[in-house]
């Protein structure tokens, strides 16, 4: 079942996708070669880019095999190989057995991160939980401000230091208000870029070894947030920060705003781990849960297609 919110917010990419695949099956065309090189290069420019290529080359093999040979039974195919791809992708944010669970954030500058942050922070808060955000980005002076903007609107507490103050000092006070206000989740910012990936690489790990002091399990979660918008270049941005990181979950932000939404399928291939959420729209409220099945049929529903869910 495709959920409204979802459906809408991945609009333009579905737009994107489906303009090709409407032309394609819209014609009453046979499954032939030039079938197949023609919808190679509608997948592989919605920004599937390699994924659609290896799909067409697995139909193309059902296809010699005759498995399929109607132009009807692609789309069901479609939708069995992307979802394929997305195995195990989705995951559930961990809870931490007893107290505080702590959530580092990273990602890099303008990617959505502050924003998703508090799109997060609401999600728990209208659960029921009691939140806590750390402003640890502490080399952007913006990104400070921002999060004490979303902290005041929320109605929630945030833990900073001024502008290029030690993200290590933020981390450890935010961990001891969190144990000893009894916070169900601490939030934590971190700085999005600094002058070389090891100067990023140490940053991180002084605050993981901050943190892990005053909470021993934590971080619980380390999550990167990827901009959607940028397609194909978010999975080079989730493999060098996966180096860095150690990664445990994506959140997918600004999906709403981009017709790229397939890069998904390529940052899976290179990236193994689940993605948690994704952004669907502007509001504090959009923020989903990552679900592949709903995914899929949010983008893949076209004018021409039989069925996609056979």
């Amino acid at each position: 079942m495709v959920f409204g919110k979802l459906f809408s917010g991945l609009r333009k990419t579905r737009e994107k996708l489906a303009s090709g695949l409407s032309r394609l099956f819209g014609r009453g065309r046979k499954l032939d070669a030039d079938f197949l090189e023609e919808l190679e290069e509608v997948l592989y420019t919605s920004d599937l880019g390699p994924t659609g290529s290896k799909i067409v080359a697995e139909l193309e093999q059902a296809w010699k095999k005759r498995e399929i040979a109607e132009t009807t039974e692609v789309p069901a195919f479609l939708r069995k190989a992307l979802l394929a791809r997305l195995e195990g992708c989705e995951g559930s944010l961990v809870k931490a057995p007893t107290g505080t669970t702590v959530i580092l954030v990273v990602g890099v500058n303008g990617s959505g991160k502050t924003t998703s942050i508090a799109k997060l922070a609401r999600r728990l808060q209208s659960e029921g939980h009691k939140v806590l955000v750390g402003a640890g980005d502490t080399f952007r002076a913006a990104a400070v401000e921002q999060l004490s903007l979303w902290a005041e609107r929320l109605g929630i507490d945030i833990i900073k230091q001024g502008t290029g103050a030690d993200p290590a000092a933020v981390a450890f006070d935010a961990c001891a208000a969190a144990r000893s206000r009894g916070i169900d989740y601490l939030i934590l910012d971190t700085a999005g870029r600094l002058h070389t990936q090891k100067n990023l690489m140490d940053e991180l790990a002084k605050v993981v070894r901050v943190v892990k002091k005053q909470i021993p399990d934590a971080p619980h979660e380390t999550l990167q947030v990827l901009d959607g918008t940028t397609g194909q270049n978010a999975i080079r941005q989730a493999e060098e920060f996966g180096k860095v990181a150690g990664v445990t979950g994506l959140i997918l932000a600004k999906m709403d705003g981009t017709a790229k939404g397939g890069a998904v399928f390529g940052i899976r291939e290179k990236v193994d781990v689940p993605v948690k959420f994704i952004g669907v729209g502007e509001s504090i409220d959009d923020l989903e849960p990552f679900a592949a099945e709903p995914f899929v049929d949010a983008i893949l529903k076209f004018e021409g297609q039989e069925t996609a869910s056979a």
